[in-house]
């Protein structure tokens, strides 16, 4: 099974294997990382699942779509490789992801 690599605010990384389907969000959220708040479900609609993606992955992810780039314009914590959680299907190409959760605005 594929795995996603999670680092939290505070530092501390851990190694989670992903499901079939499911997102980056879904997958952090379902492994109780509690900081990550994904108040809207995945809806793109809130940004409270915002992380920074290593940059070796940046090339392998989908576009990000306006909608995306207008809610991460709004987070003071924006850098180059943000993106929000939700709107990145998992799959076996992404096998070894790194991720950092976003600072909370």
């Amino acid at each position: 099974m594929p795995k996603l690599i999670v680092t939290t605010r505070e530092g501390e990384t851990s190694e989670i294997e992903v499901e079939d389907g499911l997102t980056v969000m879904e997958a952090i959220r379902d492994n109780g990382f509690d900081e990550l708040l994904a108040l809207c479900g995945g809806c793109c609609s809130c940004a409270t699942c915002h992380v920074h993606v290593d940059p070796a992955f940046q090339d392998k992810l989908p576009e990000m779509s306006e909608d995306e780039d207008d809610l991460l314009e709004s987070t003071e914590h924006r850098v180059e490789t943000s993106r929000l959680s939700c709107q990145i299907p998992f799959t076996g190409e992404l096998d070894g992801l790194k991720v950092t959760i976003a600072p909370e605005d």
